[in-house]
């Protein structure tokens, strides 16, 4: 067998292109001028190389290696400068040293009983119990969180934030939270610079 960028290749096949990039938006947390983004393949880092390129002398580009396998938003979420919600504190590890020194709120444990269940076991979950961390900021002290997760609407109500309920009762089917199927907010003024 060959060997090619660390995956064996039983034979070549005429769909075989080699190595081509990937990337999904949702791999990145945009911080005013800087982006944050989640490199889990060498597909991920072409795609980012790409995004370098296209984006010079605009955006400042942090690569945040295995993160997550693949999205960052139920990892790591932006809530006001100077403050993330978390999945746990191990995420530090993977964010760029400016952001190390963020407030840090750790989301709690999510519960089974938080997702509605199913009769068969013909759906296929896209996401994962932690999809809820991934909150829509609408105002440094505003957060849209899913109506079904109190326990991190207390969290953040006790860490200041006012708490705005919605209902997302499928999100684990759709595999998206309010962060995922949100354009990003075109504010007055230019990008700001959270991480100089």
């Amino acid at each position: 067998m060959a060997q090619r960028n660390r995956f064996q290749i039983p034979e070549r096949i005429p769909y075989d292109v080699g190595l081509e990039m990937m990337w999904d938006g949702a791999q990145c947390l945009r911080l005013g001028r800087d982006l944050v983004v989640n490199i889990a393949t060498e597909n991920h880092a072409m795609a980012c190389d790409w995004l370098e390129r296209h984006l010079e002398g605009r955006s400042r580009i942090h690569r945040a290696y295995k993160l997550s396998d693949s999205y960052i938003d139920s990892m790591v979420i932006a809530l006001a400068p100077g403050r993330l919600l978390v999945r746990s504190r191990e995420v530090a590890d993977y964010l760029p040293k400016a952001m190390r020194k963020w407030d840090m709120i750790v989301a709690p444990e999510p519960l089974e009983n938080n997702f509605p269940t199913y009769d068969d076991d013909d759906h296929l979950l896209l996401s994962s119990l932690y999809i809820d961390i991934n909150v829509l900021s609408v105002a440094p002290d505003v957060v849209l969180v899913n109506d079904a997760c109190p326990e991190l609407a207390r969290i953040l109500e006790h860490n200041r934030f006012q708490v705005v309920p919605v209902r997302h009762r499928h999100r684990r089917i759709f595999g998206g939270g309010f962060h995922c199927f949100t354009l990003d907010t075109v504010r007055e003024g230019g990008p700001e610079d959270y991480l100089n």
